[in-house]
């Protein structure tokens, strides 16, 4: 979680976090944009109608555990500081699955 206003190398922190992910062969992210919201700070974060550089995101994983410790070892390589939550889940699919696209 971060704010839209945060950069790394030059791009939006969350958005480099999702270029990222496709750099490392990930299965995926998503990118989500929140209303408001307030950190460890206290200091409460909000998208306006015509600033939207503090507005809240969120970028989320379904990862693997071997694929989130693939993700945190090059994060820690990396000169940025970032709040997570990580938690175990299960993952897959269920139904008839598309033939994916070329």
């Amino acid at each position: 979680m971060t704010q839209q206003s945060r950069h790394h190398q030059g791009h939006p922190l969350a958005e480099w976090l999702v270029e990222l992910a496709k750099e490392l062969g990930l299965r995926g992210a998503t990118l989500s944009s929140g209303i408001e919201g307030f950190g460890h700070t206290g200091k409460l974060h909000s998208a306006h109608f015509f600033e939207l550089a503090d507005q809240p995101v969120e970028v989320r994983f379904a990862l693997t555990e071997d694929e989130c410790a693939q993700l945190f070892e090059r994060l820690e390589q990396e000169d940025i500081a970032l709040f997570y939550i990580k938690k175990p889940i299960e993952l897959g699919f269920v139904g008839k699955l598309a033939e994916p696209s070329a």
